[in-house]
């Protein structure tokens, strides 16, 4: 055990070395490093990146600013085979300068290990990058499996929320269809995470395919699942006789909660009873009422 806690703070401080601007900083290396200028021909794609696909649009732009200024944040590589190099941080710097024809890109070489490489890579698209939800909820859950880094050891690691990751990693347990559909930016991570309140991959799967095919906001889904895991009632008993300003109050309440409310009032006292189904209707109560989880 001690020596798995070893390796990880090893891994935090590769992390921290390479990726000082990830912590504000403006340096990209520490005092005595060399930065060299290595052929863009010679440096291989990062096997362990995450990221997909990159953003054409702002991939072209930032082309058009090394064309013109150079590459002002040098790449990261390590040392491969056959004296090439394996690049670490820095994909769409390397990928823009070969846009506009750039021979060579300044660099640093590290010689950091596998598990370093794949972790650094994985951390810098969290904290830097523009990832779609399915590619952060896939890279969270590398860190997961192959690492070992709890939800809070990774929201340290990346600067967010637990329970943002947590978030993230719920994805995961979407219907593959209803991944996809994220993953292509049809549905938001709002709609997905709405969409997890249900309790059926069927039902995800088709309400998802009727979000698309209707464009539907987050708020009309999230009020489609309402209705969905909350099927209209049996109309209360007659002898029950509830004040108009009480029976208000509770569809109000039902309408932020996203969950049954009901207000037993006795001359101004009594009490509020909120119900809950699932565990996202908890936290969505949680979140509603300003809670951290």
């Amino acid at each position: 055990m001690q020596a798995t806690n070893d390796k990880r703070k090893v891994l935090g401080r590769g992390l921290d070395t390479l990726l000082p601007a990830a912590r504000g900083a403006a340096p990209t290396h520490t005092a005595g490093e060399t930065v060299r200028e290595i052929a863009v021909e010679l440096i291989d794609r990062n096997p362990y990146q995450t990221r997909m696909h990159f953003d054409e649009v702002a991939l072209n732009e930032l082309a058009e600013s090394i064309k013109v200024q150079g590459v002002v944040q040098p790449i990261v590589v390590r040392p491969s085979t056959g004296g090439r190099f394996q690049l670490i941080a820095g994909e769409r710097r390397w990928q823009a300068s070969q846009r506009v024809g750039k021979k060579t890109v300044p660099a640093i070489v590290k010689q950091v290990s596998n598990e370093q490489a794949m972790e650094i890579t994985i951390i810098e698209n969290l904290q830097r990058e523009d990832l779609n939800a399915m590619e952060q909820a896939r890279a969270y859950e590398r860190l997961g499996k192959e690492f070992g880094l709890t939800q809070e050891q990774m929201a340290q690691r990346t600067g967010k929320e637990r329970s943002s990751v947590a978030n993230f990693l719920r994805l995961l347990k979407l219907p593959a269809e209803v991944q996809a559909m994220v993953a292509e930016d049809k549905l938001s991570f709002g709609h997905a995470k709405a969409l997890m309140g249900l309790d059926s991959p069927e039902a995800m799967t088709k309400l998802a395919q009727r979000a698309v095919q209707l464009s539907m906001s987050v708020r009309q889904v999230e009020g489609a699942v309402y209705n969905l895991m909350h099927p209209a009632e049996k109309p209360e008993a007659p002898e029950r006789k509830v004040d108009p300003n009480v029976r208000e109050a509770e569809k109000e309440l039902e309408r932020v909660l996203g969950v049954k409310v009901s207000i037993d009032d006795k001359k101004g006292k009594g009490k509020i009873v909120i119900q809950y189904k699932t565990l996202e209707d908890f936290d969505r109560v949680l979140d509603a009422l300003g809670m951290k989880q």
